[in-house]
């Protein structure tokens, strides 16, 4: 039988030190007089701070500030009463100003210290609206056997329990003020202790809530959900499994798409309530506006869009270009792609799948040749795509990142392969969070 590990006993008085830096998920870093670094949730940087220990490790120690001796200029009050419990943000301490010049020297020490690199040029930082700027999440759901109650919201940091909140500031208004009712609502259904979590997805008119659900729901819990759903002004819809297995259940029509409008080109892009949309309708429009500027499309182009998800830099890029290429790795995107071309009458596009993180250089696609490409990975970056780009002949590069430390390590592999970073810059794409998403331009 295997032993059972100590738990170890941590030491529960506080205790002062600097805070030199910050970390990439916004927490105080600090060394001890031995040299070995702490981790300091709530502090930031310059600031001298009394902490207790959350943890001890090997070769780190983590810690929770509980008093401020000497404050950095940037903090300010939280304005969510949750903040410290709540996992939703970790940096509402910090200004928007300063969250934001922030995240761009955490982009520009990356590019350094990953890549070895730097642009000719960086860009100014783009803002739009901080707070009820959150149009996709995903609410845990749990129901409290103690207290006989319900929880919705996001989890605790480093825990798996529900956040207690009642409210949220920084979700989109019409979902936020829905928190209470949900509560209530679940409370009284039969299924409470089988919900384990909403997906929330908001369009520009319209809003619609994912009840996930462990057990059958009886007709009335069924009911239940559809008075609620009329009450509110929602779409609702139920899920037993997978994504296939998603269904709608309020209102009764045929219609399972939301959609946001891009003014500037003239588009309306039309999304299932589970698809992957940007986060933030704000920044999402302004990212666009600079992703065009830097990649200047022309009539006689030919894009490729690699990661294009529905086609949410695709389209407004045909409606620049010549001709678009639209690659995504998820066939469902590539049906809503085409959809989304169709719906707006763009006859200049096409979508195809393809694994972009296997052997995909052998499709036909891929040996047309290419003047310009737009590039959106996830959080894992694309080396292996970025070592054949050159093949595709494009002269001029937008790469949109979600993670600066990927963006680092593939801009020195494009550097190595004749390219130059021209410019960069940061978007606050999830203001309050660590979360740092960039774009660079390369040339030839």
């Amino acid at each position: 039988m295997a032993r059972r590990r100590k738990r170890k006993v941590l030491p529960t008085e506080s205790f002062k030190i600097s805070i030199e830096t910050i970390s990439h998920d916004g927490r105080g870093i600090a060394h001890h007089p031995d040299g070995k670094t702490i981790f300091v949730d709530a502090a930031l940087p310059g600031e001298e701070v009394d902490y207790v220990y959350t943890n001890q490790r090997a070769k780190f120690d983590e810690g929770c500030c509980v008093k401020v001796h000497t404050a950095n200029p940037g903090r300010v009050t939280p304005k969510c009463e949750f903040f410290g419990i709540c996992g939703g943000c970790s940096m509402q301490h910090l200004s928007s100003d300063a969250q934001i010049e922030l995240k761009q020297s955490i982009l520009l020490e990356q590019l350094q210290h990953f890549g070895g690199t730097s642009a000719e040029a960086v860009l100014a930082p783009m803002a739009d609206a901080d707070w009820s700027y959150r149009r996709k999440a995903r609410l845990g759901v749990k129901y409290v056997h103690k207290k006989e109650s319900v929880l919705v919201g996001f989890r605790e940091k480093k825990s798996s329990f529900i956040t207690n909140i009642t409210d949220c500031p920084i979700l989109d208004n019409r979902v936020a003020k829905l928190i209470m009712p949900l509560r209530e609502l679940i409370e009284g259904m039969v299924a409470r202790e089988g919900i384990p979590q909403i997906e929330v997805a908001c369009g520009d008119d319209s809003v619609a809530l994912v009840f996930r659900h462990l057990q059958s729901l009886s007709k009335i819990d069924k009911q239940t959900l559809i008075d609620f759903a009329a009450q509110h002004t929602i779409e609702l819809y139920l899920q037993s499994g997978g994504p296939s297995t998603v269904q709608k259940l309020y209102p009764e029509d045929s219609n399972e798409r939301l959609s946001y409008k891009l003014d500037d080109f003239s588009l309306e892009m039309l999304f299932h309530p589970m698809d992957f949309i940007q986060v933030n309708a704000g920044i999402n429009k302004k990212m666009l506006a600079l992703a065009i500027e830097l990649l200047d499309p022309q009539r006689d182009d030919r894009i490729l869009d690699l990661f294009c998800g529905l086609g949410n830099f695709s389209l407004p890029i045909a409606t620049r270009a010549g001709h678009v290429t639209a690659i995504e790795g998820d066939d469902a995107m590539v049906l809503r792609g085409r959809e989304n071309a169709l719906h707006n009458g763009l006859e200049n596009i096409d979508f195809f799948g393809a694994n972009l993180a296997g052997e995909f250089y052998n499709e036909l696609w891929a040996k047309q040749g290419f003047d310009k490409l737009l590039i959106d990975p996830p959080r894992s970056g694309a080396y292996e795509i970025v070592q054949h780009l050159p093949t595709f002949g494009a002269k001029r590069i937008v790469y949109v990142s979600c993670n600066p430390a990927t963006l680092a390590r593939d801009a020195n592999v494009l550097i190595e392969q004749g390219y130059k970073m021209i410019k960069t810059g940061v978007m606050d794409m999830f203001p309050h969070t660590a979360h740092v998403e960039s774009i660079a331009l390369f040339v030839k």
